[in-house]
């Protein structure tokens, strides 16, 4: 696998689940051939982890920065979009995330998610930069905001997509915008792999969300970042291309879109 390079594009390595063997979840990952991580930041209590693991793996490590829709909540939300717009002027990121919305845990802050959502996208536009959109049982909702404010300086890439064929080119059709596949790929009746046959890899990126979502045969113990692999070949198998190709592909889709 080693000549194989691929990116983990979404992955939360910084959290406690880690805390025990973060340096050999790292050099496992490095060995596997993923030797790119991309850290989406949660709030302002995980960014001080997030930047201290990039400071510890410049070559490996990248920090997105932005506010997770689960913690959009009334009495902070103003201080936690400060605390982004605060740290987008004063560090280097790769993007703006995690952010978007989700309706799984709690739908009645919809409205506030919204608005935090909406002053996230502005504030990448400001800064160029992309971003990292959280959609769990939210598409419709998060798409709309995303192709009402859509323009030449909107990039990103819809992490943990699940949809369908016709939400996947809704997607496309935004022009500069990516789906994250991670391991619910590998579930068994998902019926994921039924949409992605029909999606052209150029749109792929790839992406564990670890600790979460780790992929068949893993399911259900906490995700690292090398089970990247057990993604890449389940993609390989779906498109009937190497896993060299998929490799190729959805690395070079990632360094693109967030510039590299």
């Amino acid at each position: 696998y080693c000549s194989m390079k691929f990116i983990d594009t979404h992955t939360h390595l910084y959290l406690e689940q880690f805390s025990e063997d973060i340096d050999t979840v790292i050099s496992n990952s490095i060995s596997s051939g993923i030797d790119k991580l991309f850290l989406p930041n949660i709030s302002s209590e995980t960014t001080k982890d997030m930047l201290g693991l990039c400071e510890k793996y410049p070559e490996t490590c990248y920090a997105m920065m932005g506010l997770h829709p689960c913690d959009v909540k009334s009495e902070s939300m103003e201080r936690e979009l400060k605390h982004v717009e605060e740290m987008l002027e004063k560090e280097k990121f790769i993007a703006v995330g995690e952010i978007g919305i989700d309706l799984y845990w709690d739908k009645s802050t919809l409205p506030l998610q919204k608005e935090a959502f909406i002053f996230q996208i502005d504030l990448a536009k400001k800064h160029k930069l992309p971003i990292a959109i959280h959609v769990r049982d939210s598409f419709n909702e998060a798409i709309e905001v995303v192709e009402s404010l859509n323009d030449e300086n909107l990039s990103g890439v819809f992490h943990c997509f699940t949809g369908s064929v016709e939400d996947a080119k809704r997607i496309t059709d935004l022009g500069n915008f990516y789906l994250g596949i991670g391991g619910v790929l590998t579930f068994k009746n998902a019926g994921l792999d039924n949409t992605i046959k029909e999606i052209d890899i150029q749109h792929l990126l790839l992406e564990t969300d670890s600790p979460y979502l780790a992929p068949t045969p893993f399911r259900g113990k906490r995700n690292e970042s090398k089970y990247i692999l057990n993604i890449a070949e389940k993609l390989s198998e779906i498109h009937q291309i190497s896993l060299e190709d998929v490799a190729d592909k959805t690395t070079n889709n990632a360094l693109k879109l967030f510039k590299i």
